[in-house]
Order: structure tokens, then C-alpha cells, then sequence
């Protein structure tokens, strides 16, 4: 009869032990300063005291003159009061914190059950403007997408459209009002409070802009400040909140409305160049709508503060600057290319956004092992030697990447060392929306709160790739708990669902 080994296996495997012992390293260094200095600074003056004493003499002596003399005791109050305001002074005004900004709400675009696609519907639509070569290529193109075989496609039912204008008009209306509509009924914000209006969109740019068409529905007030950003690419949603963040600083106690949003129809490609064939396979319609704040009184009703946005460029390289870019193939049709350059191009502006990232939100822990690594490779030239890859996991709770495509996030995964956790808001944006271009984060983070993983405290990365070429970075941090059960999103319906095995 065998004898059940009933022994607690207290040892950690060697992967629980490395992660137990970075943590602990994190902790140790981060809390230098309660841990080592301030006892050390304590023990310093305890042994000084203990060694010398107080001049008990010296303080009778000071008690009695400033008892007898009442004038040199206001007077020496009163230049230790003025000493005291004049630092104050200085600490206010000459170096003074610029405004912060919050995040009151934001609202993504419930898109209408009645425009979902299936990818036969989409291809038999393509059929009638590409060849049966390039058809077969698009099918083979969105079955390895990781998205959904059914996705949501604005104008297919009268595809092509009489008139690409009139159709990604009414798509981005469509998808603006809806936004919009969503976001102020839920703040409950009179629009002739908001002072800045910004507008993201790339490849369709009516006139009059579709800033100003806000302006026109909403009704808002004649000095309100207007931008419309276009061509910036999937990456100007940061970029929007970046140029509102800069513009609340500069003023006080106003509201900034800021709208990301695609026209995937104005610019379908109706060629048989396969470079141009992708946007068509991958980008669909969505949109979302910001509401952002620099009053202090919000900072009770808002979910997010904004802690940091960052944007590195690499438009001065050729390279670079060309991987995403709009032309006319050989037979005068306009699209959109996305050169074979876009993955590594990719990598390096990540690689430089998180370069200079890291030392804003890394703890110095990992600063402190990145640093080492560099000297121990470039300085003394030791063999051997990986790069070593900062742990962004210490340092944020939640990632928002945008989904730009099953290639781009398999890349961010290994890369940042990820979890299928951490991936799941966007490989579930990517699967259920597709390729929605500067709004994919938007609903990465709708996704995180539908399901009830933001907590009061939590530090949420947003990173974006865009045409030019820009890589993004928006760093937020949440005021408080979000109850799933109030969340009015578009994921409400079907979070149940998610997350769904994607195999493709």
C-alpha cells in the first residue's frame, strides 16, 4: 500500500523565484528613503543629542529676552512669517506646476447591429471594382487578420458608392453625433462650456472642417478655439489629447472635446495594387468621443487624470516616412500603401518612445538595471550581453495598444514581455472592430472597464503608431474604482462573451 507523500512543497519554481526576487529588489530600491535614509538620518541626530545634550541654558535664556522684550519678538515673528510667504511665493509662481488635466468621460460609437459584414459580403461588394486575383488575396488577408468573421462596414450595401464624398460624409456624421450625443448626456455638460474643440481624422477633410461642423450642431460659443488634425494617421488620437492637454494649461476652467474618428469610405481603394488592397482588408469605422478637463472641481467626477503624453517622430527618415503613405498606382487610383518597411519601422519608433518613456514612469529599480546593462555592453564591451528590456509591468496596470493588426500586437507581446491578460483589450478590439485607426485604444479602455478592471489607483499605458512616422504614448491614472454594472459602453451586450479563442 503506498503512503501519500503529505509534505507541503514549500519551494518556489525557478520562474516564481526570479519574479518573487525582482519584486522584492523593486520594493527595496523604491522605498530607499523610509527603508536606509530617513533611520539613518534619525540615528545621526539621536547620537548627536545623546552625545552632546540640549543647552538648556541657551533656550531659558532666549524665553526670558523675548518675554522682556516684546518689540524683537514681533519683529523676529514677523521677518520669519515674511520668510515663510516669500518661499511660498516662489514655489507658486516662479516654479509653478502647470494645470492638470483630467479625464471627465468618454464615449465610444455603438455602431448599428444592421451594419455588420460578413467577409463574403465584403469580398462579393470588392468584386465589382478588383479583379478575382486581387479578391482572393483580400479573403486570404482577413481570414489570417484575427478578426471576426463578421465586422461593421459602413455604405456596403450600395457599394461602390455614386459618390465617395457623400458616403464618408455620412459616415463620419454617423459616427461623430453618435460619439458625441453619448458623451454629453452622460456628463450632463452644457457644450457652451467647452472652449476647445479638436478633431482627428486622416484621409477625409470636408470644407467646412468637421470641427466646425461640431461647433454648427452643438451651438458653441464664438471664441471657442477649433483644430482639425488630418493625415496624422492611427497615432493622432494621442497627438489630439497632447494638443488639448497643452491648450488647457494655458488657460483656466474650460472644458476641451476631443473627437478621434476614420472615414474608412471616402477612401477605399478600387485598384489591384496588393500594397493598397491591405487598407481595404484591415480599416473599418468607429470613433471616440473625450470629454477633458483642467478645473480642480472635476477631479471628484472624472475617471482619469492625465499624467503624461509623449511623441517621438521619425519623419526624417526616408524609410520611415514612406512605409504608410497615400499615392495613385500605375492607373491614376488613389490608396493608401503599407510597405513591407512597417513592422521594423515600427520597432524602432517603439524602441525610442520607451526610451524616453521609461525614465517618466519606470521605477528606479528598473532604471537602475537598464543603466547597468547599457554601461556593462557599450562601456566596458562585454560579450555576451543582452539589451535589457525595461518591465513595464511595474510600472503600469493596464496596456492600450492599438490594434493596428495580428502582426503589430504579436510583435508589442513579445517585445514588452506581455501577458495574454494584458493583450486581451486589444486583441478583442482588433477581433470584434478591426482596424478602427486613432479610436482602437478607446475602446481597448472601454473594454478594461466593461469588464471591471479598473481600480482607483491604476496606471493605464495608451501607445499608437502612426503615418509620418510617429509612435505615441498617453499615460493615465485612474481617480477611481469603475463599476462595470454603471458603464455605458459598447461592449455592455456582449462582454460576457469576451474573451473569445482566436485561432487565426
Amino acid at each position: 500500500m503506498a503512503v501519500e507523500n503529505t509534505t507541503p512543497n514549500f519551494l518556489f519554481t525557478s520562474d516564481q523565484l526570479k519574479t518573487y526576487t525582482k519584486l522584492f529588489y523593486n520594493f527595496v530600491i523604491s522605498n530607499s528613503i523610509y527603508l536606509f535614509i530617513i533611520p539613518t538620518i534619525l540615528s545621526t541626530a539621536i547620537h548627536h543629542f545623546s552625545a552632546h545634550g540640549f543647552n538648556q541654558t541657551t533656550i531659558t535664556q532666549l524665553h526670558k529676552y523675548y518675554a522682556n522684550d516684546l518689540r524683537s519678538f514681533i519683529v523676529a515673528l514677523v521677518c520669519l512669517s515674511s520668510l515663510s510667504m516669500g518661499t511660498i511665493y516662489v514655489l507658486t509662481t516662479i516654479i509653478r506646476r502647470p494645470e492638470k488635466v483630467y479625464l471627465v468621460d468618454f464615449a465610444c460609437y455603438k455602431h448599428d447591429p444592421s451594419l455588420l459584414a460578413s467577409r463574403e459580403t465584403v469580398c462579393q461588394r470588392l468584386e465589382t471594382v478588383i479583379s478575382p486575383e486581387s479578391i482572393a488575396f483580400c479573403s486570404k488577408v482577413m481570414e489570417k487578420s484575427g478578426v471576426s468573421d463578421n465586422v461593421f462596414v459602413y455604405g456596403l450595401k450600395d457599394f461602390p458608392p455614386k459618390s465617395a464624398f457623400d458616403c464618408g460624409r455620412g459616415e463620419a456624421e454617423t459616427v461623430i453625433t453618435g460619439a458625441v450625443d453619448d458623451l454629453l448626456a452622460r456628463t450632463g455638460v452644457n457644450p457652451r462650456n467647452i472652449g476647445v474643440v479638436i478633431v482627428n481624422i486622416s484621409t477625409f477633410n470636408p470644407v467646412p472642417s468637421l470641427s466646425a461642423m461640431i461647433v454648427n450642431r452643438y451651438k458653441l460659443r464664438e471664441d471657442v478655439l477649433t483644430y482639425n488634425l488630418g493625415g496624422m494617421g492611427c497615432s493622432a488620437g494621442v497627438i489630439a489629447v497632447d494638443l488639448a492637454k497643452r491648450l488647457l494649461q494655458a488657460q483656466r476652467n474650460t472644458y476641451a472635446l476631443v473627437m478621434s474618428l476614420e472615414s474608412v469610405t471616402s477612401g477605399y481603394y478600387v485598384g489591384n495594387d496588393r500594397s493598397k488592397l491591405i487598407s481595404n482588408c484591415l480599416f473599418r469605422m468607429g470613433g471616440a468621443a473625450l470629454l477633458l478637463s483642467n478645473r480642480s472641481s472635476d477631479s471628484q467626477i472624472s475617471k482619469y487624470e492625465l499624467k503624461h503624453t509623449l511623441r517621438t517622430h521619425h519623419g526624417a527618415d526616408d524609410r520611415a516616412y514612406t512605409c504608410v503613405i497615400q499615392e495613385v498606382d500605375k492607373e491614376g487610383k488613389l490608396g493608401i500603401s503599407l510597405s513591407k518597411d512597417l513592422m521594423g519601422v515600427s520597432g524602432r519608433a517603439l524602441k525610442a518612445n520607451i526610451a524616453t518613456l521609461g525614465p517618466l514612469v519606470l521605477p528606479i529599480s528598473e532604471q537602475l538595471l537598464f543603466i547597468a546593462n547599457t554601461v556593462a555592453r557599450k562601456l566596458f564591451k562585454i560579450k555576451g550581453i543582452s539589451p535589457y528590456v525595461p518591465d513595464f509591468k511595474l510600472a503600469f496596470d493596464h496596456f492600450c495598444i492599438h490594434a493596428g493588426g495580428k502582426a503589430v500586437l504579436d510583435a508589442m507581446e513579445k517585445n514588452l514581455n506581455l501577458t495574454k491578460w494584458q493583450m486581451e483589450p486589444s486583441r478583442m478590439t482588433l477581433y470584434r472592430y478591426s482596424n478602427i485607426s486613432s479610436s482602437s485604444i478607446w475602446y481597448e479602455l472601454a473594454y478594461a472597464e466593461a469588464k471591471g478592471r479598473i481600480r482607483k489607483g491604476d496606471c493605464v499605458w495608451q501607445i499608437a503608431f502612426g503615418s509620418g512616422f510617429k509612435c505615441g504614448s498617453a499615460v493615465w491614472r485612474a481617480l477611481r474604482t469603475i463599476d462595470p454594472a454603471k458603464v455605458d459602453n459598447p461592449w455592455n451586450d456582449v462582454i460576457h462573451q469576451f474573451p473569445i479563442t482566436i485561432n487565426n
